[in-house]
């Protein structure tokens, strides 16, 4: 019975939303909004009806009835797991690598041969397995956040760097020698011609790092970590069967993920509103 109730509550919104998207309010913020909220609560129903319906173990798939039961018995135990893995490991290493991207990228575009130098290490070094950076990280940094964040830092300062170093270049040459007829000296062109043109490149550079800072914090805390993270929760829960408690980190960390790549996103469209990929926002 409860199948056939999600399929029938999955099929509805699935009317509703192809509804919504032919309709002629489909460019309302409103309705852009709905439609994947619709999408997902199908989906959330599904999974519930499937589950309840099949009597699936909660070891092999919890209910999302269970998992928001976990998530309201262990808000306390979720939150410190927050602030751990993403305010401080996953934000600082954020803040450190794609800052100190930006001002190298500025460097590598005013010393030529730091570009044929380490443009070729950071692909090397972005190519690197994280499994091969965490362990070495906690060693030199220790067991708390800052080894986490350190290898935060390096998933982060390659993608921005390389993408950087493609926006310094990305100004025409007729621009530039515009700005030479003009009189404007190398910080002059920089400022008010190459970083603004360099602005999509850069986000575009960030909005990767954004899932990749997430990750790199996660990940790390399997090899070494407090008592205390998403990824330490993950892998203790994991070993005690408490999958409940798992999808629960899963769902915070989703969340966070989703809420800080927004945050980018809504900043580069504030930025670059002037670039065609942004007309029609």
């Amino acid at each position: 019975m409860s199948i056939l109730f999600a399929l029938g509550f999955w099929l509805a919104c699935w009317v509703v939303n192809a509804s919504l998207a032919r309709s002629r309010f489909a460019a309302q913020k409103s309705v852009r909004i709905a439609i994947p909220v619709l999408f997902g609560l199908a989906i959330l129903a599904l999974w519930q009806g499937i589950v309840t319906g099949l009597s699936v173990p909660e070891v092999i798939l919890p209910a999302p009835s269970s998992i928001g039961v976990a998530i309201g018995a262990n808000l306390p135990t979720l939150w410190a797991d927050f602030v751990q893995t993403i305010l401080k490991g996953a934000l600082s290493g954020y803040i450190l690598g794609a800052g100190s991207a930006f001002a190298v990228a500025v460097l590598v575009d005013r010393v030529p041969f730091l570009r044929a130098g380490l443009l070729p290490i950071g692909n090397f070094v972005a190519a690197l397995p994280i499994v091969g950076i965490a362990p070495i990280m906690v060693m030199w940094f220790g067991f708390d956040w800052q080894s986490k964040a350190a290898v935060v830092v390096v998933m982060v300062f390659f993608p921005v760097l390389v993408n950087m170093v493609a926006g310094l270049s990305a100004s025409d040459r007729m621009q530039r020698d515009l700005m030479a007829t003009w009189g404007g000296s190398y910080w002059q062109t920089l400022v008010k011609l190459r970083l603004p043109a360099a602005m999509p490149f850069l986000f575009n550079g960030l909005k990767i790092a954004a899932t990749l800072a997430l990750i790199g914090a996660i990940v790390a805390e399997n090899f070494g970590s407090p008592t205390v993270g998403m990824g330490f929760r993950i892998s203790t829960a994991v070993g005690q069967l408490a999958l409940p408690l798992v999808w629960a980190e899963i769902a915070v960390a989703a969340l966070a993920g989703s809420v800080f790549y927004g945050f980018v996103a809504a900043l580069e469209r504030a930025v670059t509103f002037w670039h065609p990929s942004q007309r029609g926002r």
